[in-house]
């Protein structure tokens, strides 16, 4: 995962991952490979460096899951990828936070705390996909701006948007949650019933 977040934003060889990440060269050069044979990145360029040939890999566009795949997915690999993609952002959250991400006036962090019923989850889901259309535009927007040299200067920035069902800090830990406790339940995985 922090591989594919590195490659996401620019060009690297596993020589610069290993140096980024702090890794030993062998390990960053197997999980790479693995990401190439899986599609997950592709080969952008080779260039000769005394002697040896250094690959340079670039993330290809993230497929998107469906609604209904991800409700077939089974409950161990969607743990397995939120598990992931929770690191990645703690991760890019802490780093950009200790350098001084979150010090303009106009950054933003919430955590809210809802009930909702059902009505209420499906509302609260489009307005968030609302959003989500809404800041693809203004990329693209921005795309356009910076071809026709009209935009002004570019920066990182960090966008975390989550809507899950949540255990209350007051409640059960995760383990003790029945709900928790059934979708693990090894009886239900093997009857096939992998609903979220």
């Amino acid at each position: 995962m922090r591989i594919l977040a590195i490659l996401e934003e620019r060009t690297a060889s596993p020589l610069e991952l290993s140096r980024i990440l702090r890794a030993e060269l062998g390990v960053v050069a197997y999980h790479v490979r693995t990401l190439h044979r899986f599609g997950l990145i592709s080969l952008e360029r080779e260039t000769k460096v005394r002697g040896a040939t250094q690959r340079h890999y670039r993330a290809r566009d993230r497929p998107r899951i469906s609604n209904e795949a991800w409700s077939k997915a089974p409950p161990i690999a969607k743990q397995a990828a939120i598990d992931a993609t929770l690191q990645q952002i703690n991760d890019y959250a802490r780093r950009s936070n200790g350098a001084g991400g979150f010090d303009r006036a106009d950054a933003h962090i919430t955590r809210t705390a809802l009930r909702l019923d059902r009505e209420g989850w499906e509302r609260l889901a489009e307005v968030l996909l609302s959003a989500l259309r809404e800041v693809a535009e203004i990329e693209e927007d921005m795309t356009e701006r910076h071809v026709k040299g009209e935009a002004g200067e570019l920066e990182d920035v960090g966008l975390v948007m989550m809507l899950f069902q949540a255990l209350p800090f007051s409640g059960p830990q995760a383990q003790d949650h029945p709900h928790t406790a059934q979708r693990n339940s090894p009886t239900r995985a093997a009857e096939g019933d992998f609903a979220s």
